[in-house]
Order: C-alpha cells, then sequence, then structure tokens
C-alpha cells in the first residue's frame, strides 16, 4: 500500500506533510478524479502546511461501489470475527496515538494535552464496540400465537459517517465502531480542516486485517459531503456537526428514506444550586464550560447562578477562566489553544461584539490576547448581568466564551435551563447529590452530569430537540446499523 505523505518525523517529533492527492478506496490510495485541492492551514501559526484532494462525484462513486463489493462478505462475517478486527485495530491506534495527536494539534489548534486525552479513549472506544459484537445475537426463535417466527439482525448496508474537526477521531470511533461491529462497510467523509489523521487511521486499516473497501475514506468539502448523503446505495447516515448542516441533511435522508444520526448542536446549562461548593466548581470551568477552547457542542457555556452568589460566582468564573495557560497548542503545558480558523475567530468575535450590544458586561476577556500576532486566538470570556432572551445566551458561539445567568429559585433555574431550542448536554452542581440528582431529572437534555462533565462509553450519548436524533454509546449503539427481519413460519 502506497503511503500518500510522510506525515510524522519520530525522531524529530515534528510534522513534514506535504500535497495530498488521494483518497482510500477499496483497501489503497488511489488518486483522486479531482483537480481540485483545499488547503490545510495550522491555525496557531496561520500558515498552509499541506493540501487535500475536494473529493468529486465520481470519487464518491468510486468508494461507494468499493463498500458495496465488500458489503456481502463483510456482513457474513461472524460477529465475533468482527469484534477481533476492531481490537486489532484499537492495539494499532494505541500505537501510533502520539502521532495523531500531534497532527491533530497542527490541523485544528487543540491543545496537545486535550489531543491525545481524546486519541486515548479512542482504543476504549472500539474494544467496547467489539465487546458488543461479540455479544450480538443475529437471530432468535420466536413464539407467536400463529406459529413460530425467526427474527433477524442484518445490517443496515454502507453507512456515510461525517466527521467534525473538533475531535475527528473520537467522533469517527462512535461511527465507525458500531457500524464495523454490526456488519456494515462504509464511506467516511472527514471534515477538510481535519483529514490528515483520516489517512493515518486509514493504514491501521490494514494492520487490523480489516478486508479492503470495508472503510473507505474521500477527503472535501461540503460539496462532497452532500454527494455523499445523496448517493442511491448509502442506506444509512451518521454525522456530527452544525445543526443547520444536520438539517439539510435530515432533508435528504427523508426524500430517500435513509436512517439518520445527527449529534448536533448545544447551549448547554451548568445549574449550580445555592449550596454548590465553588472551590469544588472550578476545575470544571475548563474541562466542562469551555474545553478544546470553547469548541464543544456539549460545553455547559450557560452558567446559572443562584442571585443570592451571583457576584461570588462570576468572580469565581472569571478567575478561574484568566489563569488558564493559553498559547502554543504543541505546548503540554497549554490548555486554551487558538480557534481552528479565521472565520470561527471572526464568528467568535462577532458575538462577543453582540453581547455588548445586548447590555451584558464583559467580566474578563473580550479581546485578543497580548502577544499572540499570530494565530486565530481569542481571549476566554465571561460575560455577566446576561437574560436568558439574550442571543448571546440562546446561540452556540463554539469559542471561549461562558454567559453566567442568574435565577430566583430552583424552579427558575429549571424553566431557565429548558427554555432553549437545544437539548444536548448540561450539569448540576451541589453536594447533595440526591436533590442535584433531582433537579437533572427535570432537565430537557439528552445527557446531564451531576457534579462530573465525564460521560461513559457505556451509557448512550445524543441530544434532543434542535441537539439532534438518535443516540451514539452505550449497549444499543449498533441498533442504528441494524435493520429486525422477521422470518414468519406457520405451524
Amino acid at each position: 500500500m502506497r503511503r500518500p505523505f510522510q506525515a510524522f518525523d519520530t525522531k524529530e517529533t515534528k510534522i513534514i506533510t506535504t500535497v495530498h492527492d488521494c483518497h482510500f478506496i477499496g483497501g489503497k490510495f488511489q488518486s483522486s478524479k479531482s483537480s481540485d485541492r483545499i488547503p490545510v492551514v495550522n491555525p496557531a501559526t496561520e500558515e498552509e502546511f499541506a493540501s487535500i484532494a475536494n473529493g468529486s462525484g465520481e470519487d464518491i462513486g468510486r468508494a461507494v461501489d468499493a463498500a458495496v463489493d465488500a458489503a456481502s462478505g463483510w456482513a457474513h462475517t461472524a460477529p465475533a470475527d468482527r469484534a477481533n478486527h476492531l481490537r486489532w485495530l484499537a492495539d494499532a491506534f494505541e500505537s501510533r496515538i502520539d502521532e495523531i495527536s500531534t497532527l491533530v494539534t497542527r490541523q485544528n489548534g487543540t491543545p496537545i494535552s486535550v489531543s491525545r486525552a481524546m486519541q486515548s479513549q479512542v482504543p476504549v472506544y472500539y474494544r467496547y464496540f467489539a465487546s458488543l459484537a461479540d455479544e450480538l445475537v443475529v437471530e432468535k426463535h420466536l413464539q407467536t400465537s400463529v406459529g413460530d417466527a425467526l427474527v433477524r439482525k442484518e445490517p443496515v448496508g454502507v453507512v456515510g459517517a461525517i466527521t467534525p474537526w473538533n475531535g475527528p477521531q473520537p467522533l469517527l470511533a462512535w461511527k465507525i465502531g458500531p457500524a464495523l461491529a454490526a456488519g456494515c462497510t462504509t464511506v467516511v467523509k472527514p471534515s477538510p480542516e481535519t483529514s490528515l489523521d483520516a489517512f493515518l487511521f486509514a493504514e491501521l486499516l490494514s494492520e487490523a486485517g480489516i478486508p479492503d473497501g470495508v472503510v473507505n475514506v474521500v477527503t472535501g468539502g461540503r460539496d462532497t459531503g452532500s454527494t455523499l448523503v445523496g448517493h442511491p446505495l448509502i442506506r444509512k447516515i451518521a454525522f456530527t456537526g452544525s445543526t443547520a448542516a444536520g438539517k439539510a441533511i435530515a432533508a435528504a435522508c427523508a426524500a430517500d428514506l435513509k436512517r439518520v444520526t445527527l449529534e448536533l448542536g448545544g447551549k448547554s446549562a451548568a445549574i449550580l444550586l445555592d449550596d454548590v461548593n465553588l472551590d469544588a466548581f472550578s476545575s470544571f470551568v475548563a474541562s466542562a464550560c469551555a474545553p478544546n477552547t470553547g469548541q464543544t457542542c456539549r460545553a455547559l457555556t450557560r452558567v446559572l447562578a443562584p442571585r443570592s452568589r451571583y457576584d461570588e460566582i462570576v468572580d469565581m468564573v472569571s478567575a478561574t477562566l484568566s489563569k488558564i495557560p493559553l498559547g502554543d497548542p504543541t505546548d503540554p503545558g497549554v490548555s486554551f489553544g487558538p480557534l481552528v480558523s479565521a472565520r470561527q475567530r471572526q464568528i467568535v468575535e462577532s458575538y462577543i461584539a453582540l453581547g455588548r450590544q445586548e447590555g451584558a458586561k464583559v467580566a474578563v476577556g473580550g479581546g485578543r490576547p497580548a502577544g499572540h500576532d499570530r494565530g486565530y486566538y481569542v481571549e476566554p470570556t465571561v460575560f455577566r448581568d446576561v437574560t436568558n432572551d439574550m442571543r448571546i445566551a440562546r446561540e452556540e458561539v463554539f469559542g471561549p466564551v461562558i454567559v453566567v445567568i442568574p435565577y430566583d429559585s430552583e424552579d427558575d433555574a429549571i424553566d431557565i435551563a429548558n427554555d432553549s431550542e437545544f437539548g444536548l448536554g448540561g450539569g448540576v452542581f451541589s453536594p447533595d447529590k440526591q436533590r442535584a440528582t433531582d433537579v437533572a431529572r427535570r432537565i430537557v437534555t439528552g445527557t446531564v452530569g451531576v457534579n462530573t462533565a465525564s460521560f461513559p462509553v457505556e451509557a448512550p450519548f445524543g441530544g434532543v430537540k434542535q441537539s439532534g436524533l438518535g443516540r451514539e454509546l452505550g449497549p444499543g449503539s449498533l441498533d442504528a446499523y441494524l435493520e429486525p427481519k422477521t422470518i414468519y413460519r406457520g405451524t
């Protein structure tokens, strides 16, 4: 198999990528049919350091054909054998975590400590999905009132997996893992900002012995993704990204009655109850309220504070945020890096300006950090005197911007949390775990943490309202990639 580029110098630990003009189709790297290229820019330096092929309809067609050709063989592979391939994929990925982490950091600016933590979870995901494949019962006998029946679980078919730039490999694993465990073949369309790591991943597929054509990768932009969604032989789309894009994908899938899983945007609330321990909550300001420099859909960017402790909480969040190290994302001591692109910085800065116009006050941040003339940096920002009808409290900013909203009672806090078109994440913080759990039950959202920002692979993850359709992770992960078929047998 020809490598499309040399991606990593292990002795000097630096990226030495160049032009990337191919896709991974049918188990090998094949030249793109498109001459169009998309630049890959380092957001910390604003320098273009690589380019990828902007895949055409012909490229998507070749990849889908390869997936169709491989579908029958993979579907008829025993679930236990598919599980072994997933475990081998986990082992192969584990051996290259540092390489992939460094490449992701250079592509999207994720601080290297965060990137390594993200990649370290990927083998965990693949091994979990392998365990689900081990437990998969393909056919069950059912006794009915008119005779017996066989209920089979069969793979849905060829799956299109479209992944975002902010967590490319973990979110790919959430889709590829259950798809392969269920017996589906796939075509992956990574984000143009983070496509280079997808080809390192492609090399791992061969190391894991996954048959040619079971996983294919086509790089490109929005049109490439639209072509994948619209291809008549794609039977399911798994997408993580913006709500606007998710709606367009849902409409396109509805036209062909394709199955679809959507994990979309969020504007999640962290409810700090009146007995909250602020020393304990301070550790969540970076990890829960502004993870990955605020570029995470489940971030708790609305902090709901009891009015009796409002100033105290604003001061704590502001002081904590301002002390978090910001700078070169390759520095292991840095927790905030640049935003992914000039466009994303422009969007975040426009929201900061809008917040001021709406009457909210900047408690900390609000500009560009001193000493960072290069790179798409924005100061981590906290707004106070925010009401829930302000756009900065209702719309997803996708940057390090936190709003602190006062509430008067527990019921008021729940009403504010639920007064949102989104419903992806949430959090309740109190030393009284049962009280916090009772509040969590009343929040309309797909996931909510009680004194934690972690979510386990063993539990479902996903959103309600404008935050998506379906669930990923958890024991039901494979169900989205399986079709039940009943064989009726008379007496």
